[in-house]
């Protein structure tokens, strides 16, 4: 569970999204990201027991800057208003899929998946799905999958307008081979966050998600 004031600094943040009033309030930040990383570094020493993968991970590896890259962006606030973490096999940048902790009042989430693949693991999870569609459809379909994650994540630009080439347009695994990312995700409510059964919660999300993700790697591999 997370403590009350963390919640409370991305609520002042998102009102004052400004260097000045960031460094004035630094200390609350440290406080705010030490709580994430700590419950993190829960998450892994406990589910690492069920994904060998994530092994001797640290949620160092795994929380991302909150600083906002607005070199191309007409909206130059400086800072996001959540803090997040990736738990993948090497850690954020290891381009593998993994498990996703969003940290936002009124907009957090848990996830699972992989975002924006470089062009060869692109290509080799559109393969795997090719060649593995009943395989793929039965975890997404799955009783206790679906009930924590109906449906893939469709938001804007995760899906082609037409089947990528080298793929026939009548592909049975059409649908699937259009997204250029695939993620699953469940909504968390602020009293979920600030509730003492967030870790269960989260570790049973995870563990739900995991043959999604060995799918994935499989295909990376």
């Amino acid at each position: 569970m997370f403590k009350k004031e963390t919640l409370a600094f991305f609520r002042k943040l998102k009102k004052n999204n400004n260097k000045a009033w960031f460094d004035d309030h630094r200390a609350e930040y440290e406080a705010a990201k030490a709580d994430l990383e700590g419950f993190i570094q829960r998450v892994i020493n406990d589910f690492s027991e069920y994904d060998r993968d994530l092994s001797g991970l640290h949620a160092r590896q795994c929380l991302y800057r909150i600083n906002r890259d607005i070199r191309f962006s007409k909206d130059k606030t400086p800072y996001k208003n959540h803090l997040a973490a990736s738990l993948d096999r090497g850690g954020k940048r290891s381009g593998f899929a993994g498990y996703y902790f969003h940290l936002e009042p009124g907009q957090s989430f848990l996830g699972a998946g992989i975002w924006n693949p470089e062009p060869e693991p692109l290509r080799k999870i559109r393969q795997e799905i090719d060649y593995n569609l009943e395989e793929f459809e039965k975890i997404l379909q799955g009783r206790a999958f679906r009930k924590i994650y109906p449906e893939l994540y469709t938001g804007e630009n995760v899906q082609m307008k037409k089947i990528p080439q080298g793929f026939d347009k009548d592909n049975p695994a059409e649908y699937y081979i259009r997204f250029r990312s695939w993620m699953i995700l469940s909504e968390l409510t602020d009293e979920e966050l600030l509730s003492p059964s967030l870790l269960e919660k989260t570790l049973k999300a995870y563990k739900v998600a995991k043959p999604f993700i060995d799918f994935i790697n499989r295909a990376i591999d």
